[in-house]
């Protein structure tokens, strides 16, 4: 169980940093709009920040979605099958999850090698924001994403599926 406490306090870790992170976002569009409004001068480089953080914001959050059930869901198969089901329905829906994010992890790489390789960046003039750790954290958190579902298919098959991640079986005892 070290290993998956770990990883979920890993999780946890980079959420609570994309949670600052989008506090940060949130000042910036202040200071922007309120530059704009009352000195018809905008927070340089503002909207280049904005697009490359939304990505990254999404991106770190998704691992502790993944741990915390957080994921889009209904539960009218849950209800609809026993406990074998539900859990081949978990399996199947972590094994799409982990081959969907390796397969953004693998579609990645060449274009965070090439960004890293040229400097690669957003933005004209005053500012210009790079690009590549960008692309590099879509990478490590894709990578992450597929782990935690596999770690979660581990846990389910051994018994070991703290219930509260076990959603599925929580909103069939409902």
């Amino acid at each position: 169980m070290g290993l998956h406490r770990g990883m979920f306090w890993l999780a946890r870790t980079i959420h609570v940093i994309s949670a600052f992170w989008v506090l940060v976002l949130a000042v910036m569009i202040f200071v922007d709009v309120m530059g704009r409004y009352l000195f018809d001068s905008p927070l340089l480089g503002t909207a280049e920040i904005i697009k490359n953080s939304v990505v990254s914001v999404t991106f770190l959050q998704l691992p502790l979605a993944i741990y915390t059930g957080s994921m889009l869901r209904t539960t009218v198969m849950a209800e609809l099958t026993g406990p074998l089901g539900r859990r081949l329905i978990r399996t199947l829906t972590a094994l799409l999850g982990i081959a969907f994010f390796l397969g953004t992890a693998f579609s990645t790489w060449d274009p965070m090698v090439d960004a890293w390789a040229i400097g690669e960046y957003e933005g004209e003039g005053a500012l210009r924001v790079p690009t590549y750790p960008v692309r590099t954290l879509v990478l490590i958190t894709s990578i992450f994403a597929a782990i935690v579902y596999a770690m979660l298919v581990f846990l389910d098959w051994t018994g070991r599926l703290p219930p509260d991640l076990d959603a599925d079986a929580e909103a069939a005892r409902v």
